[in-house]
Parts: C-alpha cells; structure tokens; sequence
C-alpha cells in the first residue's frame, strides 16, 4: 500500500506544474473582418504584421483593439494582400 501511495504522490507532484501551466494560458483574441467574412486570431505573426502596417501606413503604433473599426477593417483588407510569406514573417 505505501508504494502506491508513494507512486500516486510522486505522480501528483510531477503532474502539477503542468496543470497549473495550462490553466494560466488564456486564448488568442480572435478578429472578424466583416469584408471578407473571416476571423483571424491575434498572435505574434499577426503583431508583427500589424507594426509593419502601421510603419508602411506613418501611423503611430497603438493597440489593435484599440483602433476605430474603419481602421482595423483598412488593415485586414491590407492584410489579405500581404501573407507572412510575403511579409518574411518565419513560420515555424
């Protein structure tokens, strides 16, 4: 009987950091672009897309939720244009 309680104790213990890691994410925020009827999730490659919008355009970057819709509508429709390819945006 100890040696199952040994084995069950260690598997909690190795187990746990893990659970708690998981818990702690939180999803990408997810866009629509009502133009082309699409969702696009906010992730890195999509970060950097955007600064190089906001440069290409001479706008100062703010944060995307932040931008009036006309604004963000600009920057998918200019998104759809420009793939990570294009954007030498590493895809891993």
């Amino acid at each position: 009987m100890s040696r199952f309680l040994n084995a069950a104790l260690l598997s909690i213990t190795l187990v746990a950091p893990f659970t708690m890691l998981a818990a702690d994410r939180k999803p990408a925020p997810r866009y629509h672009d009502a133009q082309h009827n699409d969702d696009h999730e906010w992730n890195s490659h999509e970060d950097r897309a955007y600064r190089m919008w906001a440069k290409e355009n001479h706008r100062k970057y703010q944060t995307f939720s932040k931008l009036k819709d006309n604004d963000q509508q600009a920057y998918w429709g200019w998104r759809h244009d420009h793939s990570d390819a294009l954007l030498k945006i590493n895809i891993r």
